[in-house]
């Protein structure tokens, strides 16, 4: 029997689906392929509809080899192990004569521990919360919540967070789950052989594709301790996000909170000078916080360098000695030491991060209404770390649909530290690009409209040119209208203006779960759906409900974020325009992925309303546009409000 070729397996693969192929996808299946075959890097933009999953799928399954997929969303996760793979496993199984086994693994918070199910959390919280266990009918929704999950532990076989339906907040799951810092080790924990998050280990151990999460990843790569099985071959979908994750993994925090948690969690198993030092540099810390105002520290100012250095010192001396007393023939000691002991290594790693200093770390106070001061430290660029630890002795693909900004794969290659194919030298890796296209033909299907005759918006104050604006582009599209705004402030206003101006129904983010919103959003035309950030990447719509998208202001980050500011100033004093490079194209990505939510489907048609005439007045609007999808493009606010009216008509026609 002859090995058979990439289009056979293709072809039955998109049949196993009910899909149809599309010449995007087939030309993405070649070139992964052929970069598997040479141990290259690719990067992939594949436009909404062009069936990507499948395109990089095939061609992984076909070569052989351990393939470890990354995705940045739960949702691609579930399509790809529930849906994608099952049915391209079963579609090439007769021709591939063998049954690729799948896997997804994430990190061990996101299972249910149960060892902290049953014996409960230590005492340290100080709150009780596993009390309620016992108690015959708990009336808080915390309580409930944990009762729920013991039920469900077992009913699970995969003690998945993402499993439990309906799902519970941050504070229920911290109950039931430990950090891998936590964890006392499948050996020594009596639950150890039940244990989720290894089983979950051992699955991937024996998959051929194992599909996992960005942060995973970047923790694997960066932090020296392999969670993720060897592999020949990495697909990065979704790789727009990779570079934020990776910095997200690579961030560190310290809040007077946490370091006094340390403080709880290790006095009672430590000699009283061990634990009185730390407890000093504690309140040290905490007194110098209250008084931290929110920006960039390009210096660490003297009282904050000896305090960090105060902790730094006291919490190693903590972590001696828990690590030199340890009762291995009490468990439950154990426990809670191990505890202490994850408590104090992440105060005395950030400390000493921090107070050691490094030209290529920014620091900066937050400060939260809620949870007051922070201090925050982070990774200038991460170009060096992805360069060292992902491109080195395998293939990598990164596909997304928007991968070009500004026209070309220039700067999300260098944000991922790779030089284009063909440049001279061999000390950077180098990634060769390829846009197939997609199967929309988005200057037929929807129109870009930017409001240049309105002001140029400022930082504060409100906006009532704006607004009228708004307010008639979704009457005349007689609601349907997804509204992507630049900040919360800004939807609320947008929201309360206009539910009391229109008849039409305004769904605002906050309100209700983002799950639920867009589920009304969808299932009634007439409504709106008002939201920042997460809108902007995750509303999935096709269909008449979202005919017009709505964008307020061009999303530059803001000015005083520290590590944006940091970011353009470095490329600025490498003699680079710090501008274009960091905070244009920060833009151009959210804009890009915004407009994205306009056409989902073939039979999808609208407008993507820009209400900043700084896209079509300044000198950057040519770059930010060319990041978009090549939508017919104008300025004649009497044009759009025609289209928009006929579009709503024929929708009504349609019943729809």
């Amino acid at each position: 029997m002859t090995k058979p070729s990439l289009p056979e397996l293709l072809h039955a693969a998109v049949s196993s689906v009910g899909g149809v192929e599309r010449p995007g996808q087939v030309t993405m299946a070649e070139a992964v392929a052929d970069a598997i075959d040479t141990t290259s890097h690719l990067l992939v933009q594949a436009g909404t509809g062009t069936g990507k999953s499948l395109g990089y799928l095939v061609p992984a399954l076909a070569h052989g080899e351990r393939v470890v997929v990354a995705t940045a969303t739960l949702a691609l996760q579930r399509q790809l192990v529930e849906r994608d793979l099952p049915r391209t496993v079963d579609a090439l199984h007769p021709l591939l004569r063998r049954r690729p086994e799948f896997a997804m693994l994430k990190g061990r918070s996101n299972y249910l521990c149960l060892h902290r199910l049953r014996e409960g959390v230590p005492q340290d919280e100080e709150d009780g919360l596993f009390d309620q266990f016992e108690a015959a009918a708990p009336t808080s929704k915390l309580g409930q919540d944990l009762l729920r999950m013991r039920d469900w532990a077992d009913d699970t076989e995969t003690g998945d967070r993402d499993d439990l339906t309906p799902g519970v907040s941050d504070r229920a799951w911290s109950q039931v789950s430990v950090s891998s810092r936590e964890c006392l080790g499948a050996t020594k924990c009596a639950y150890g052989a039940e244990c989720f998050a290894e089983m979950a280990r051992e699955r991937a151990k024996l998959a051929e594709v194992v599909v996992t999460n960005h942060a995973l990843l970047a923790i694997d790569a960066i932090e020296g301790a392999p969670v993720l099985p060897q592999h020949e071959v990495l697909i990065v979908d979704e790789a727009h996000e990779l570079v934020s994750r990776v910095t997200g993994v690579a961030t560190g925090e310290l809040t007077p909170g946490q370091v006094h948690r340390a403080v709880r969690r290790s006095a009672k198993l430590v000699n009283e000078k061990a634990a009185d030092a730390l407890q000093t540099a504690a309140e040290t810390f905490e007194r110098l916080m209250e008084l931290a105002l929110p920006g960039r520290l390009e210096e660490i100012p003297e009282d904050l360098g000896y305090a960090l250095m105060s902790l730094r010192d006291a919490a190693r001396t903590v972590i001696s000695a828990l690590g030199s007393t340890r009762d291995k023939s009490v468990q439950d000691e154990d426990v809670v030491r191990k505890q202490a002991l994850a408590s104090v290594e992440s105060v005395h790693s950030v400390a000493e991060r921090i107070a050691n200093g490094s030209e290529w770390d920014v620091v900066w106070y937050e400060r939260h209404d809620r949870f007051g001061a922070s201090l925050r430290v982070a990774p200038l660029s991460v170009s060096g770390l992805l360069r060292e630890k992902l491109f080195t002795d395998r293939s990598v693909v990164l596909t997304s649909a928007t991968l070009k900004l500004g026209g070309d794969f220039n700067g999300v290659g260098a944000s991922l530290g790779l030089a284009p194919e063909g440049t001279e030298g061999d000390e950077v890796p180098q990634w060769k690009g390829i846009d197939v296209g997609s199967p929309f033909d988005y200057r037929k299907q929807g129109i870009l409209y930017v409001a240049r005759h309105l002001a140029t918006p400022g930082r504060e104050g409100s906006r009532g040119d704006m607004m009228d604006e708004l307010a008639e582009l979704v009457e005349a599209a007689g609601g349907r209208t997804l509204g992507l705004f630049s900040s919360m402030r800004a939807a609320q206003a947008a929201a309360e203006e206009l539910r009391g101006r229109l008849d039409t129904p305004i769904l605002l983010q906050g309100e209700e779960t983002l799950g639920e919103l867009i589920k009304a959003f969808a299932a009634d035309p007439k409504t709106c759906l008002f939201g920042t950030l997460s809108l902007w990447q995750g509303v999935d719509v096709p269909g008449p409900s979202s005919q017009l998208v709505v964008m307020d202001r061009i999303p530059f980050p803001r000015p005083d974020d520290p590590l944006m500011s940091a970011r353009q100033k470095a490329v600025e004093e490498a003699g680079g325009n710090g501008f274009m490079a960091v905070a244009a194209t920060h833009a151009a990505l959210l804009m890009a992925q915004g407009a994205g939510r306009l056409v989902r489907a073939s039979g999808d048609r609208g407008v993507v309303a820009v209400l900043d005439p700084r896209l079509a007045n300044a000198r950057y609007g040519s770059f930010l546009r060319a990041s978009l999808p090549d939508f017919w493009y104008t300025t004649d606010r009497n044009q759009v409000r025609r289209s928009l009216a006929s579009i709503d008509a024929v929708a009504q026609a349609d019943g729809r």
